[in-house]
């Protein structure tokens, strides 16, 4: 999980906490190094602000996380419940990590909070992750909430996130093949790093598994006593005539369609409902998880800004999957829309399964156009990503800017459906640049 650089400021107030954080980028020579002993140092020297949340709602999995977590969100600020939130990576902006009691935090409060966590870390080796998240835990412990949603960064056991002796619920979604280099070559190994957020008699959802999976996560809840809600044992979700159908121990509900996209958003949504249910939400509360839901970069429909002026008859789509499994649901999204010609826009990063991700979706593409992404020292050129395309198929070609892409498939077919993917950073790029 690299850390994006930050934006260009709009302002001297911006660039206050564009200083701190490019100053904790050198605090440590890895972007990633999977141990707790820095953070709970740091914890210590702020005076443990973990011990101090509101009821901590803790999120795993490899995919799926964040939509589930915007859900559960939705669900709980509808019963007029005030929501932390904490996610990683930013899209635009390093704000987006940090939602306080329903509001992003605000330019001054991060200074300040950053600031306070650099010098209680004295100069001390400790990763990017790390710091922010202390700064995110001191920021939820001041100030007043009645729940705090934490978002694991990567794998789950030694996540910066896993530091909540006793989380009210815990969530894992979707496991599947991503980070290996840091979480275990196979489902199982990956598992069992994500599985690392049970806590001790604490509850469980469990989204939908591999058999691998799901018997590494079962066997760790047993071991901890850890109640679990499982998909297909005690919660099942569906979509029939049009509409999303959830059944559990307390009876059935018959709810709009995620206003997420795609068809993995039912899995996703039954986790959530499956949480709000267990933490005693109402139907209410639950028909707004799947309909005022908001999650940026996920299957997003473009309609402003340059990109959408340039292509003004041509349907635009953002995405920022990159690993197999959201690339192949991301193909089943691509299948259950009305069929138009559909061309991608494809950069990723060098830590990615590339073929892996491209495979499922040679089928539902007729071009894919490779290019860089702007701004990333580990991006894969876009040379490369074009070579992996014509690997599974798929005609390809390059560009120097994703506008370039864009204008060239237009000039071609000018309404075309065009999805922009492979990676949140470079989703985070065309954020930045206007694009929504």
């Amino acid at each position: 999980m690299t850390a994006p650089a930050p934006a260009a400021p709009a302002s001297s107030d911006r660039l206050s906490s564009d200083r701190v954080l490019t100053r904790l980028m050198g605090l440590h020579p890895k972007v990633i190094d999977l141990v707790l002993d820095r953070v709970w140092h740091l914890l210590d020297r702020l005076d443990h602000p973990e011990r101090r949340l509101p009821p901590v709602i803790h999120i795993a999995g490899t995919n799926g996380k964040g939509s589930t977590q915007a859900m559960i969100r939705a669900g709980l600020e509808a019963q007029g419940g005030r929501v932390h939130a904490y996610t990683s990576p930013h899209l635009a902006r390093f704000h987006e990590r940090i939602r306080l009691a329903g509001r992003l935090i605000d330019e001054g409060a991060l200074s300040a909070l950053l600031e306070r966590c650099e010098a209680a870390n004295g100069g001390a080796p400790i990763t990017y992750f790390e710091i922010t998240t202390c700064a995110a835990l001191l920021a939820f412990a001041e100030t007043p909430a009645d729940w705090c949603l934490l978002e694991v960064g990567l794998g789950g056991r030694l996540d910066a996130t896993n530091v909540v002796e006793r989380p009210a619920l815990t969530v894992i979604t979707p496991v599947d093949l991503d980070h290996q280099q840091y979480l275990g070559e196979t489902l199982a190994e990956i598992a069992g790093e994500k599985a690392g957020i049970l806590k001790r008699g604490v509850p469980c959802v469990v989204g939908p598994q591999h058999e691998d999976a799901l018997a590494v996560i079962e066997a760790r809840a047993e071991r901890l006593g850890a109640p679990l809600l499982a998909r297909g044992q005690h919660w099942h979700a569906w979509e029939e005539r049009g509409r999303l159908v959830f059944q559990d121990e307390r009876g059935l509900l018959d709810l709009p369609l995620p206003v997420l996209p795609g068809p993995h958003q039912i899995l996703n949504a039954g986790a959530a409902l499956a949480a709000l249910r267990h933490l005693g939400a109402g139907e209410e509360a639950c028909e707004a998880a799947v309909t005022r839901a908001e999650w940026p970069a996920r299957m997003q429909r473009l309609r402003l800004g340059p990109l959408a002026e340039a292509a003004p008859r041509a349907e635009l789509w953002l995405d920022g999957g990159h690993n197999p499994a959201a690339g192949a649901a991301l193909a089943r999204t691509l299948e259950a829309l009305p069929p138009r010609e559909t061309h991608l826009v494809c950069g990723m990063l060098n830590t990615k399964d590339i073929a892996g991700y491209l495979r499922p979706l040679a089928s539902q593409a007729h071009s894919l156009t490779a290019v860089s992404i702007p701004g990333e020292a580990n991006t894969i050129p876009a040379a490369e990503t074009a070579g992996a395309a014509r690997g599974v198929g798929l005609p390809a070609q390059e560009a120097e800017t994703v506008a370039e892409a864009v204008e060239s498939i237009v000039r071609q077919t000018p309404e075309a459906r065009i999805l922009i993917c492979g990676s949140l950073y470079l989703a985070g790029a065309i954020l930045r640049e206007g694009n929504a």
